[in-house]
């Protein structure tokens, strides 16, 4: 039987998790001595749309399937979106819920609030309507408001407004915000994320280790939130730490 790089491919992860690119495609050389570089990278990119290997972050390969983030969907976010949904059908929002960065820290955090993004044209609307059906309820809080209500109290609301380009997706027919998005918003919003902001590191390295992570979407969405500098900082350090690593 001919070798193939579909037969190899099991092979390169026998002793290891994972493989930096360029051990990756110098093992690729070895077996296939005749290929050209250019070559190679074309049957990378087809290993990754089968999905016979996945890369963990940047420059660095795993076996198998990506894993994609897949957040929880609690009872509070699914009643929020439905007011939305039936309220302000063509509004575009997403909801999510700062408890989902407890599974990217060392430290988890006890104090857990919902945010409701919405466009900036709605969002005295959908306070109102939301003040209606659920308590603590808060539009875009300055930072005295949040230290002096926000802090001191547990699932609170706070609606702030959607970023035109903010990068968000559908789960479970909810729109809720891409990880990329939420990397960048917790470095933006480091008032309402002052919890977060001494892991910001951590943060970050666990999300490119468990997840595929965009890195041109994320830098994209930083970039509208004037926060390339930080974004650019953060992927640097995870970058430094895989090279000694590898």
């Amino acid at each position: 039987m001919s070798i193939t790089i579909e037969n190899q491919i099991n092979k390169y992860f026998q002793t290891r998790d994972k493989i930096s690119r360029e051990e990756l495609l110098a093992l690729i050389k070895k077996d296939f001595a005749n290929w050209t570089d250019n070559t190679i990278n074309i049957y990378v990119s087809v290993l990754q749309k089968k999905g016979s290997i996945h890369s963990l972050s940047r420059g660095i390969y795993a076996l198998g399937n990506e894993k994609t983030f897949q957040p929880h969907l609690n009872n509070k976010l699914v009643k929020i979106a439905s007011v939305i949904n039936k309220t302000f059908p063509f509004v575009k929002y997403c909801i999510w819920e700062s408890a989902w960065l407890n599974d990217l820290m060392r430290h988890q955090t006890f104090k857990n609030f919902t945010i409701v993004e919405v466009e900036k044209v709605a969002s005295e609307q959908v306070f109102n309507q939301l003040n209606t059906n659920f308590s603590n309820v808060f539009i875009n809080p300055d930072k005295k408001t949040i230290e002096r209500y926000i802090g001191a109290l547990d699932n609170a609301i706070i609606i702030k407004n959607l970023n035109s380009e903010a990068p968000i997706q559908k789960w479970n027919n909810i729109n809720v915000p891409s990880l990329e998005k939420i990397l960048v918003d917790i470095v933006a919003d480091d008032e309402l994320f002052a919890a977060q902001q001494g892991e910001l590191e951590f943060i970050f390295k666990s999300a490119f280790d468990k997840y595929n992570i965009n890195e041109s979407k994320m830098k994209r969405y930083a970039s509208r939130r004037n926060r390339e500098a930080e974004i650019k900082k953060q992927t640097n350090i995870i970058s430094a730490k895989q090279n000694v690593f590898c």
